[in-house]
């Protein structure tokens, strides 16, 4: 059967359909275009997060697993002496390092005996235990608190430190007076 001529009116609709079909068409290319977009720039912000997101978590990590100890330099210390030579409250970090260029402002270098009785269990006889001992050379030998290191005990003396899990007057000893 030969084809049937179309009405005017089918002419029209195959038209209409025509530009509704090109008019979607368009549409679903310009959806793919924002979506191409959207993917690149989500890869380069990925790329970005792990470029810098890497070394930041490693260092996190490095900066979370390494022990806080007092310090052992005089930078950044203050012309300041502290209050006594027994003290119940921490010594800001400034005055440690001054009283390990000279005790009292003036004398030899001093040498600070430090306890954490806050992060770790201590004995009932240990403040006073190392009290005896700082009494003992009440010329250059300070004792303080320090809630903030990461050790039970800690001597400090220019350039050095001792760390100890136990109170061990030998060993306190031995390192204030070499």
């Amino acid at each position: 059967m030969p084809p049937q001529p179309q009405s005017p009116t089918d002419a029209t609709t195959s038209r209409q359909e025509r530009q509704r079909r090109t008019q979607e068409e368009r549409a679903g290319e310009e959806r793919r275009r924002i979506w191409r977009g959207r993917l690149r720039r989500a890869s380069r912000i990925g790329l970005l997060v792990a470029l810098v997101g890497g070394p930041l978590g490693g260092l996190a990590a490095w900066l979370g697993t390494r022990k806080v100890l007092p310090p052992t330099t005089m930078a950044n210390h203050v012309e300041l002496s502290p209050r006594a030579h027994i003290l119940t409250e921490p010594m800001p970090v400034e005055i440690q390092k001054h009283m390990l260029e000279h005790a009292d402002g003036n004398g030899p270098p001093g040498v600070i005996i430090h306890y954490n009785c806050k992060k770790f269990p201590c004995p009932a006889d240990l403040v006073s235990n190392l009290t005896r001992v700082a009494e003992a050379y009440p010329k250059f030998v300070y004792l303080a608190p320090n809630p903030t290191m990461d050790a039970r005990i800690a001597l400090t003396r220019l350039g050095e430190i001792l760390v100890l899990d136990q109170d061990d007057p030998d060993k306190i000893r031995g390192f204030i007076v070499r």
